[in-house]
């Protein structure tokens, strides 16, 4: 897929609204499409896990994704895999998970029916 495939995936999450689990685990992202779909979650309410294992997203692709999860509250588990993206990045990127967790916690309603 690569770079270009991951633009066009990219723009396909703008407009998703049923999409919740992306797996696209080696398939040579790097950072140039980790741009493209760190974007994408600016907009996207729908996708709640985004697993990128094996990709070459890089630090610079990281940052892309701690940028873009500051504006997404839906997105509660984002796998990178083994990739480097710095300590500091990670640490932004797991605060984010656990503020959208939570707040997706709050969300649900659980109802008992007792008869």
């Amino acid at each position: 897929m690569g770079d270009v495939g991951a633009q066009y995936l990219a723009y396909a999450l703008q407009h998703n609204k049923t999409l919740t689990i992306l797996n696209i685990g080696n398939i040579r992202i790097g950072a140039v499409g980790a741009q493209h779909l760190a974007h994408a979650l600016r907009r996207n309410t729908t996708l709640t896990i985004l697993d990128l294992w094996c990709n070459d997203i890089g630090y610079i692709g990281g940052q892309h994704f701690s940028d873009a999860l500051q504006h997404n509250r839906t997105l509660t588990k984002l796998n990178i895999g083994s990739e480097y993206i710095g300590g500091d990045t990670m640490h932004e990127i797991n605060g984010f998970m656990r503020r959208n967790k939570s707040e997706r916690k709050s969300e649900m309603v659980i109802i008992n029916v007792f008869g």
